[in-house]
């Protein structure tokens, strides 16, 4: 009942279901497998695309040689299998160049390195068919303040992403470009760190009807924050460009758990939120499963994932059609249409006469709503129950 289909869109990052297993305190549990394996592995649980950073792919020391032959094999594991790349990035976090830093880094020629690194993997990306190029600053950030200028900073990263969506231009690719933020770790704070901070930035820059946002659950849910209100004020922005799905226990480490493996409720109300604005963008697992894992239950892992998403869309469907449920949203959101004159616009006349108005400060203060009763029946209708 729950079988992925090429309208769904999900897909999955290299670097998710290769995961090897290392965390800071400990070493391998698996041993690598190849992009080509991965790819199949993925088309095995139903994926529509497989998602990259330009070293999932191609190892930074790689020749010409070795790297025209990975992308060749590559091309051919798409074409067997029928997978495409929705979406790709620049590893900017790993390698040592970056420890202070990509676009942000204190150093000139850090950050000229990172733009040739991220031109070279955008040419890459759309080579292969990407659309969406996503920006995760995973360091561009600091752990004390005195070492670097946020004003800097924050001036370096938007002339980085000015020449980059130039680039995109003069090259004429249909390509745009979508930024994830994070609030910290790997860096103590990462600038841009929400949402909200990053729409702001957006309007900043020089082309920025090509940029928007590629949030991630985990990364709003290890702050403490409602992630749905995030992606609904992304969606209301018209800047939800790609989304990451996984799951988070509040204030702890970034742990990318299984989608909807450890809140469902949440995982819930993002589903229907997506489902009911009619979202048509690549729903991309950005999770990892468990470092006791071996390959057979990482596909398990990865299976899991998709089945969470239909059944909780299925619930979303249940939601929307429960007449009981209907009916506690209508009383909630009854409305008589005395207001209806004060809405809209500001008018000097509409002010005027909303002034003039009497309302019963008490009355107002009395009514309760039902949110008790409602919230019982979304947990019975994850349950099972209804």
């Amino acid at each position: 009942m729950y079988t992925a289909k090429p309208e769904n869109k999900f897909t999955f990052g290299l670097w998710t279901v290769s995961n090897v297993g290392r965390d800071p305190f400990g070493e391998p549990t698996r041993k690598p497998i190849t992009p080509v394996e991965a790819v199949h592995m993925m088309a095995e649980v139903g994926a529509y695309g497989v998602n990259f950073h330009d070293n999932d792919l191609i190892p930074i020391n790689a020749t010409t040689g070795e790297r025209n032959r990975i992308i060749a094999d590559f091309k051919k594991a798409l074409n067997d299998t029928g997978l495409v790349v929705p979406m790709a990035t620049t590893n900017l976090f790993s390698d040592p160049a970056f420890r202070d830093g990509a676009f942000t880094s204190n150093d000139p020629k850090v950050r000229a390195y990172a733009l040739q690194k991220t031109m070279n993997a955008i040419d890459l990306g759309v080579e292969l068919g990407a659309k969406i190029y996503v920006f995760w600053g995973g360091r561009e950030g600091v752990e004390t303040d005195s070492g670097k200028s946020a004003l800097s900073a924050g001036k370096w990263f938007r002339d980085s992403l000015n020449y980059l969506t130039e680039y995109v231009l003069d090259q004429g690719y249909d390509l745009k470009f979508a930024l994830e933020p994070k609030p910290n770790e790997p860096r103590g704070d990462i600038y841009l760190p929400t949402v909200g901070a990053m729409l702001g930035f957006i309007e900043t820059l020089d082309h920025p009807e090509m940029v928007g946002l590629n949030p991630e659950v985990a990364h709003d849910t290890m702050a403490g924050l409602n992630f749905m209100h995030a992606v609904a004020q992304a969606w209301d922005a018209g800047k939800l460009f790609h989304i990451d799905l996984n799951d988070q226990s509040p204030g702890r480490y970034d742990q990318d758990f299984r989608f909807g493996a450890y809140n469902i409720k949440n995982a819930f109300f993002l589903v229907k939120l997506l489902e009911d604005v009619g979202y048509d963008g690549p729903r991309h697992f950005d999770a990892h499963a468990y470092r006791s894992s071996n390959y057979d239950d990482v596909k398990a892992f990865a299976a899991g994932c998709i089945r969470t998403y239909l059944i909780l869309k299925e619930k979303a469907a249940q939601f929307n059609a429960d007449p009981e449920i209907q009916a506690l949203l209508a009383e909630i959101t009854a409305d008589d249409g005395s207001m209806a004159p004060f809405q809209g616009k500001y008018s000097p006349e509409n002010a005027a006469a909303l002034r003039a108005v009497e309302f019963n400060r008490q009355a107002l203060g009395e009514r309760g709503q039902p949110y008790e009763r409602l919230d019982q029946l979304v947990v019975e209708l994850l349950l099972g129950a209804r």
